[in-house]
């Protein structure tokens, strides 16, 4: 990732849009399906989620850790969290203010 945490926030948003866009639209044409498959599905997305959040907000943060650079560290990671909990506040506020139906 870059040591922009503008980017780094917006790559998170894109890809939980990508994944819930995925997940709404992929349904819509699909009944109930009782499959073994489905909670392996699940916990398989919940994994890569998981590893690639981790990525897009630890990778370069930890770079600069290990590079001796441990404010600026910090400061990368703290600002990527600050810019992501803005757009997710900016989505909820969007959510519940009823513009989007």
């Amino acid at each position: 990732m870059t040591k922009n945490p503008f980017v780094n926030a917006f790559a998170a948003t894109l890809y939980i849009t990508a994944v819930a866009s995925l997940m709404f639209y992929g349904t819509e044409h699909r009944v109930g399906v009782n499959s073994v498959l489905v909670p392996i599905a699940i916990v398989s997305l919940f994994t890569l989620s998981a590893a690639v959040m981790g990525y897009l907000f630890l990778y370069q943060p930890l770079q600069l850790y290990f590079d001796g650079k441990k404010k600026q560290a910090i400061h990368l990671f703290l600002q990527t969290v600050a810019v992501f909990a803005g757009i997710t506040v900016l989505v909820f506020t969007l959510l519940f203010s009823g513009i989007l139906k």
